[in-house]
């Protein structure tokens, strides 16, 4: 509504400002037809002529920069004209030339010397009054323009910076109900261990629970800013790909293409983890289950690239700029905060990008990292 109502008001003072414009551009033609006839009289003059009004006609004219050109084209008189030449010849020439763009434009009045068919041309153009008022609205659009471009702005960023929290509440009050469940499992493992030390599905358990002790740890974090360390962008990928072959079928292969060499990236490897750990269950989904997800690992140039690629039913174009927008999800069931997420983490905690390098429906969908070394 405001951006609605600030182009109403650019263009209603743009008609304004014409009609005005259009008025006082007769008003001055009308003076300078006035003008031209007191030249008219002024030429036509005999030694008894009263001149006194003819010359305050001619004189009164300060504003309207006026050229007289004869029917050659050469120029007989000119005022109000700001000269920018250096010499006489120049001037005159420089005179012409305007007079000629002012003939050009329909600007001038033609009146006739005795009853010879000589004539004169009063060329003219608009004072300075005129062209400011024409320059005016462009100024004032230009005005209007900044203020909407500013207005949307702080809106955006208002709005941003509004969803920020309620992402960054909604995380740390997931951390903190799940702190005292975490602690009491722990415990509870801890005695099933005393009680029963040669259970097979103690180990299991346990790790489960560290997991979950991990989750919260990872929710803790968001809103904060973490610390960054130098640490192994493999190790982070095999983590992930570790995790994810105990949690998924043996139809859905997790390849990986890395060097042999460490890749070291100053990250919170924890958060980093989160955001392949993302990607890889999205394309899990996709891929309903059954297909190949491949995590690739390589240095270009100042920036370090992770692409997770999968084989599922691909995004659609209308739906890839959406992907990352809190709330936006194409599945039956989930909330849409994954990419969400995984975009703050990548871009805000590490100053890298993570955007869809390609997709392709039924074939399926590469997301790309970049991060600074």
């Amino acid at each position: 509504m405001l951006v609605i109502a600030a182009v109403i008001i650019a263009v209603a003072s743009l008609l304004v400002s014409h009609f005005l414009v259009h008025d006082l551009s007769d008003e001055e033609r009308k003076k300078m037809e006035v003008w031209a006839q007191a030249l008219h009289t002024l030429n036509a003059a005999d030694e008894n002529t009263d001149l006194s009004l003819v010359l305050s006609v001619m004189e009164g004219n300060s504003t309207i920069p006026v050229i007289v050109l004869d029917n050659k084209g050469h120029v007989a008189d000119f005022r109000n004209i700001d000269i920018q030449a250096k010499d006489a010849a120049d001037t005159i020439r420089f005179v012409e030339r305007m007079g000629k763009r002012m003939k050009d434009a329909d600007h001038y009045i033609k009146i006739q010397i005795g009853d010879s068919t000589d004539y004169q041309l009063v060329c003219y153009g608009d004072s300075v009054m005129l062209k400011r008022l024409a320059a005016w609205p462009y100024v004032q659009l230009g005005i209007v323009l900044i203020f909407v471009v500013v207005a949307i702005f702080a809106l955006l960023s208002s709005k941003r910076a509004e969803q920020n929290k309620v992402w960054v509440g909604l995380s740390k009050e997931t951390a903190h109900q799940l702190g005292t469940p975490i602690s009491s499992l722990m415990a509870w493992t801890e005695m099933l261990k005393e009680s029963y030390p040669d259970d097979e599905l103690l180990p299991e358990m346990d790790k489960d629970v560290k997991r979950l002790e991990r989750i919260a740890e990872r929710f803790s974090k968001i809103g904060s800013v973490p610390e960054p360390v130098n640490d192994s962008m493999n190790e982070v990928l095999e983590h992930v790909i570790e995790y994810m072959n105990r949690r998924t079928s043996q139809k859905v292969q997790l390849l990986s293409n890395m060097p042999e060499k460490d890749v070291i990236v100053k990250m919170n490897a924890s958060l980093f983890e989160w955001v392949i750990e993302n990607l890889c269950k999205n394309a899990v989904d996709a891929m309903e289950g059954e297909g190949i997800i491949t995590l690739s690992l390589w240095e270009e140039g100042e920036n370090v690239i992770v692409e997770v690629q999968d084989t599922g039913k691909g995004i659609k174009k209308k739906d890839i700029k959406n992907v990352f927008m809190p709330g936006f999800t194409t599945k039956k069931r989930g909330w849409g905060l994954g990419l969400s997420l995984a975009k703050r983490i990548v871009e805000e905690y590490h100053k890298g990008r993570i955007f869809v390098k390609s997709s392709e429906i039924g074939k399926g969908t590469t997301f790309r990292i970049e991060m600074p070394r």
